[in-house]
């Protein structure tokens, strides 16, 4: 069964690029809540919030922003997120959909 991904970027040029990357791993992007992944911009509005809930629901959370916002990073870490630095993130996507 495909893995539905939660892509929730502000960049519609990243989210393309990150998009393509699901779907060659034969994932399927997607927009709604529920998901297997899910893919978030650390400097989204309440995204802290959203990282939390997600985890409670038991779906892994791969948040990504700039290196220079490191105080975000840590925060999505502690909200339970593997946070990474914008650089990181396709690389580390595919780790979580290829096995």
């Amino acid at each position: 069964m495909a893995k539905r991904v939660l892509l929730a970027t502000r960049d519609l040029v990243f989210r393309s690029k990150l998009g393509a990357i699901v779907t060659a791993a034969g994932g399927e992007a997607t927009r709604d809540a529920t998901c297997d992944l899910a893919v978030l911009d650390v400097e989204a509005p309440g995204v802290e919030a959203r990282i939390r809930e997600l985890v409670t629901r038991g779906v892994p959370v791969l948040a990504y922003g700039s290196h220079v916002r490191a105080d975000l990073l840590h925060a999505a870490r502690e909200a339970g997120a593997t946070a990474v630095p914008n650089s990181q993130v396709e690389e580390r996507l595919r780790e979580f959909l290829i096995p």
